[in-house]
This record gives C-alpha cells, structure tokens and sequence, in this order.
C-alpha cells in the first residue's frame, strides 16, 4: 500500500508551565509527513535502527505489520496470533520482540525474514516489552500481575520471574550502562527502579498520575515519564531518584521516545499530535499536529524519524525533520 505524503511547514504557539505565565516556545517545523494504511487497529510501534524496517501491532487482527520507510509501504505482516501488544527491537541481534499479553508471552521474529524463531513464555499478561542489547537480555513487565521476566536472548528462554513491588506494572525500559530497570506503575503513580546485579527492585520513585510509558537517555541516565492522568511529562534524576522536573504538555500522554543522540524526547502528549521535548533543559520545544488522536510513538535512532500509530484509522505516521 502506498502511503500518502504531505509537506507542512506551520509555526505552533506553544504553552509551557511556569507560575501561569504564557511562554511562547520555538517554532516547530516538521518538512514531511507520511501517512501509511496498515488496517486494523494499530497499538505498538518499534524502529529496528539497523534496516530502518518499523513493526507495528494490531491486536485486532493478531498481526505485526513491517513498514519500509524508504517506499511507504507495508514489507510484510506476520501473523502471531492471539492480541499483539508492546513491540521492541534490538539491533544489534537483529531481533523484534511482540509481548502476547493474553498468552503470557514473548513472541520473536528474525529481524532479517520476519519469521518467528521462538515463543517464550512470560509471565500471565507480559503486556510491555524493553531490550538491552549489550546484555542480550529482554525484560517484560505484567499489567494483570505485576511481575517482571527475565529473558535471556540467546537461549531466548525464561530466566527468572520476579514478583513486582506493586499489583500491576504498565511500562519498561532498561538504563544498559548502569544496569537498571525501570518499571511504570500506573495505579500507585510511580516508578518501580529494578537492579539487575541485585536480581531485585530496590527503590521507587513517586512521579505523575497513571504514568504509563517510560524511556531512558542512556548517556545522561536521565529517565522520562508519560503520565496518563495528568498534562505533564515527568523527568526522574537517576541519582537522587526523585522527580526533578516536570513538563507540561497538552494533553496527558501515554507513550514517549528519546532520540539518544540529540536527547529530544517525542510524546503523544500534543493536541491531535505530538509535543517535542528538549530533555537537557527540560522545556517544551515543538509540537505538530496530525489531526488524529495518537497512539505509540518511535523513533528511528539513525534518521531521526518519528513513528505514531493512529488506532482509530488504522494507519501510522512518518513525521521527518521535526
């Protein structure tokens, strides 16, 4: 399917915290938008960095869709049954693993055929998934259970299912340098901080309403938080492990991704669209709207390109240059 591609070159009026005064931020320009048909109904979206191939899940229809955005269009969609959820892709074992929240597993394609090389279960409800690629090591938490697995990449097996500190946990991402996991819990408002030498969850940070998606600056060890109930984006200081700061946003959000190379932060958290954070000064830095309600968010660490799947229309958009 081809996609559909539009130039927009709009300066946004942007409103940011700060003792209810009206700041004005950058304008933000986005030079291409491409809109591409996947069906269903679009929920997880990964950037493998290595082939710059997206993988985006529908639930509905038990499918990953492979976009090539090079050509607009849908490479290949892999059937995985049951309900696709959380997608993550690491690059440098050329893996894509899909959480299966109702099966309780981990399922894993070859980054190069696209087939599935493995199933490995996970916990009941494994519904979000993170990679750490210089350990080769994937870790899936449990909204039903509240649980965190191990998995081991090169076994691709089930090392250790550890109990979380709360019932239920929404998010995850790994800090691969100083070996740390960080665990969203929507329903207690906080980050649950796993340490993987330790093979235990040894701290917690209190950050925004229902916070959902979570991402780490691997440099700075900067953590950023979508909160779900509230217009702020949490930023947690890896150090102090408290919320340093927060950025008002829109809309609440439930998805975000950091550009590791120019710490920019992009969220679902704009109006119909997308906010661009500068993570180093903690500020609002641009917004685009896309006319939809957005879902996840990516983004490419080669290209810079940002992915956002729309659930409602069944599509994913490519958003370059913002």
């Amino acid at each position: 399917m081809r996609g559909m591609q539009l130039s927009r070159r709009t300066l946004f009026a942007l409103v940011t915290a700060g003792a209810g005064a009206l700041v004005t931020a950058s304008a933000a320009r986005a030079q291409e938008v491409v809109s591409i048909d996947v069906g269903g109904k679009p929920a997880g979206v990964a950037v493998n960095p290595g082939t710059g191939f997206a993988y985006v899940t529908d639930p509905e229809s038990g499918s990953v869709s492979v976009v090539d955005p090079e050509s607009a269009t849908i490479g290949a969609v892999v059937q995985t049954g049951g309900k696709p959820g959380d997608v993550a892709a690491d690059p440098t074992a050329n893996r894509i693993y899909v959480a299966n929240p109702p099966a309780g597993t981990v399922v894993v394609l070859d980054g190069q055929t696209h087939d599935i090389v493995s199933v490995i279960g996970a916990g009941a409800g494994a519904s979000s998934v993170a990679v750490d690629s210089t350990a080769n090591k994937i870790y899936a938490v449990s909204a039903g259970t509240g649980t965190l697995a191990v998995i081991d990449g090169i076994s691709a097996t089930l090392r250790s299912l550890v109990p979380g500190p709360v019932p239920s946990l929404s998010g995850v991402a790994v800090d691969s340098g100083r070996k740390l996991v960080y665990c969203t819990s929507a329903g207690t408002s906080t980050v649950e901080i796993y340490d993987i030498d330790a093979g235990k969850f040894t701290a917690s940070v209190k950050v925004g309403k229902s916070p959902m998606g979570v991402a780490v600056h691997q440099s700075t060890g900067t953590i950023y938080v979508a909160n779900a109930g509230i217009h702020h984006m949490s930023i947690v200081d890896a150090s102090t492990r408290t919320e340093r700061k927060t950025v008002l946003l829109r809309s609440e959000s439930s998805a975000l991704a950091v550009h590791q190379g120019t710490n920019t932060v992009y969220t679902n958290g704009g109006q119909n669209g997308i906010s661009r954070v500068d993570g180093a000064a903690g500020e609002l830095s641009g917004e685009l709207s896309l006319g939809v309600n957005p879902g996840d968010v990516a983004v490419d660490q080669r290209t810079r390109t940002v992915f956002v799947t729309d659930p409602l229309h069944g599509r994913v958009s490519l958003v370059r240059d913002f």
